[in-house]
């Protein structure tokens, strides 16, 4: 079966089989950012973002991605929010293993788009079902904490170079 979505930033085509698992057919196109953990959804190591939202991508038939905008790590490590999340992990003592990296960055992800800000019960409730096999709870919604705050502070040096 052929798939299109966008894949990175790029038009592609799929060649899947309709209840093949997405982490797979990332995979089996060098995606290697996407990696194969619990294939229950949970540890984050398949995590990618999916029309903008974070999913498990082993859990996703990839007949069911058709026209669908996919983001990996690979690309997304590339952006600001990422550097943003990257500088706010370090801050907290969260050191990256490698392997579930895609599902606590990706919540962070989540949770730095919303326009309010958050509360640490906020937090903790979007991260909840996430097992990261290298941090512990606490650290990882430290660094998210320390994340938004590197966020804002950007965004508030914007606004006011603006108003100058």
């Amino acid at each position: 079966m052929k798939v299109p979505v966008i894949l990175n930033g790029e038009k592609i085509i799929l060649d899947v089989t309709p209840q093949e698992s997405l982490m797979k057919v990332l995979h089996r196109n060098g995606c290697t950012s996407v990696k194969s953990g619990c294939d229950k959804g949970f540890c984050g190591s398949c995590t990618i973002l999916l029309n903008d939202k974070p999913v498990a991508s082993c859990k996703i038939p990839a007949g069911l991605v058709k026209d669908k905008e996919i983001v990996t790590l690979d690309y997304f490590s590339k952006t600001e929010t990422y550097q943003d999340i990257l500088e706010g992990f370090t801050k907290a003592g969260i050191k990256l293993c490698g392997y579930c990296n895609a599902g606590k960055i990706f919540s962070a992800y989540q949770i730095l788009k919303l326009a309010k800000m958050p509360t640490r019960q906020d937090i903790e409730s979007e991260v909840k079902n996430l097992a990261p096999c290298c941090t512990d709870f606490d650290t990882l919604v430290n660094g998210i904490i320390y994340a938004l705050r590197i966020r804002n502070k950007k965004i508030e040096r914007i606004t006011n170079n603006k108003e100058s």
